[in-house]
């Protein structure tokens, strides 16, 4: 899977990027642009964010690689050497954790959704570090499940 062939239908010409900057922009926002040009490579106009996800991703990955080339110890242990935050979690946690974050990594990896893995580390992270702090004891009050919430 290649991004050339991904964006193949979100592809511009430099002339379109003069002639209609405004609407190429508005397109970059929510996607990944290719913007060919005659006298030069093809370049990939892109929104910070998107960029920031798949540089986030690929550092998530190279964790991930690292984790899983070391063929000492369970996948839950090797994970808690490059996220050191698991050991907040309980034993059978970090097991979850570790499938969890693993599945989401390669949902991301094959959809080129970076949001599914970052979001799921950062969610177990957050859970952690919740942990860590001595909330698990607190009392919930839970909503009502047969009533229904407007969102916001």
């Amino acid at each position: 899977m290649t991004m050339t062939a991904d964006f193949h239908s979100r592809t511009r010409r430099s002339s379109d990027l003069s002639k209609h900057s405004a609407e190429v922009f508005a397109e970059a926002e929510d996607h990944p642009v290719i913007v060919t040009r005659r006298d030069g490579e093809a370049l990939v106009l892109m929104s910070q964010r998107e960029a920031e996800g798949r540089t986030r991703l690929l550092e998530v990955a190279a964790q991930l690689i690292s984790v899983v080339t070391d063929d000492r110890g369970t996948i839950a242990e090797r994970m808690t050497k490059v996220f050191p935050w698991m050991l907040a979690l309980s034993e059978s946690d970090r097991e979850v954790c570790a499938r969890e974050v693993l599945d989401a990594a390669l949902a991301s990896f094959s959809t080129e959704q970076p949001h599914l893995a970052i979001a799921e580390l950062t969610s177990w992270k957050e859970t952690a570090t919740a942990l860590a702090a001595g909330l698990a004891g607190a009392d919930l009050e839970w909503l009502d499940v047969e009533t229904p919430v407007e969102r916001p």
